[in-house]
């Protein structure tokens, strides 16, 4: 049981890392208040493109934890990923 909590450690700390990264750009890269940029976002479907953004900070938790030698975790972050980008073809796509 020790090794799926460790990639469930890694999965959630990836959804973290990409919901701080999809917070971190639009209030650093936007030039209006987050309330007025969450309403461009929407009114131009841009959702597939912040979560892409957003996900780019699981980059550096993949490799903090391979560096660490904490692979069960890195397999966490991996599988969020593929999820997130999965998640991201459905929402740009489908809906």
């Amino acid at each position: 049981m020790g090794k799926q909590k460790e990639i469930f450690i890694g999965f959630f700390v990836a959804i973290f890392a990409t919901l701080s990264g999809m917070y971190l750009y639009v209030e650093l890269f936007s030039k209006y208040d987050f309330a007025t940029t969450i309403e461009m976002i929407q009114d131009g479907d841009l959702y597939g493109q912040i979560i892409t953004l957003g996900a780019v900070a699981n980059i550096f938790v993949f490799f903090v934890y391979l560096k660490k030698n904490q692979e069960a975790r890195a397999k966490g972050v991996l599988l969020a990923t593929i999820l997130i980008a999965l998640f991201t073809v459905f929402v740009k796509f489908i809906y």
